[in-house]
């Protein structure tokens, strides 16, 4: 029987544990990259406009029918949006279709500022592996966040271990006085 040799048992746990998470973990990373640029890419995230007005005067029956009037936003009811999002200090509520398209409103007219794709929230639900289905993302997608989190720990040993051994070698040589 082999003993245990836990510098032995890390690099294995290292290198087995990075090919199982390989792809997820590179979902994870390209996406999270684009999203943390999102407002200074417009493809990934329609930037805001601005108006001159900031207190809302707009009904909700005339941005339901603003939207109604963007073909692109597939917007017949309610039941086809997916929220709404109020930017008081910049004048505009943001309309968002269950298609994932943007439609910019001023706050005070209700008319139509920008009307754009929005590819924020599928990049989004990319990231998490929600875009695939629960199971993905909990029977994948949690467990690569496990193991990375597993390799990062054993990567720390790892780092720190010639620290470690130098530090040792330094308290069990004889000082040059003896």
């Amino acid at each position: 029987m082999t003993s245990f040799n836990p510098r032995i048992w890390n690099r294995k746990l290292h290198r087995w544990g990075s090919i199982a998470v390989a792809l997820p973990f590179f979902v994870v990373i390209c996406t999270g990259l684009l999203l943390q640029l999102k407002k200074q890419i417009a493809w990934v995230q329609p930037p805001e406009q601005k108006t001159a007005f900031n207190v809302p005067t707009v009904t909700m029956e005339q941005i339901l029918a603003t939207a109604k009037s963007v073909p692109e936003a597939k917007v017949s009811s309610w039941a086809d949006i997916d929220r709404l999002d109020v930017r008081p200090g910049k004048g505009l509520v943001k309309v968002v279709s269950v298609d994932h398209w943007e439609l910019q409103l001023d706050l005070a007219t209700g008319a139509l500022l920008q009307s754009t794709y929005r590819r924020s929230d599928v990049i989004e639900s990319l990231h998490d592996g929600s875009w695939f289905h629960d199971l993905v993302k909990l029977g994948v997608f949690l467990p690569a966040a496990v193991i990375v989190l597993g390799l990062w720990i054993t990567g720390m040993y790892l780092f720190l271990l010639p620290f470690r051994a130098r530090a040792n070698k330094r308290r069990v040589a004889p000082s040059p006085a003896e």
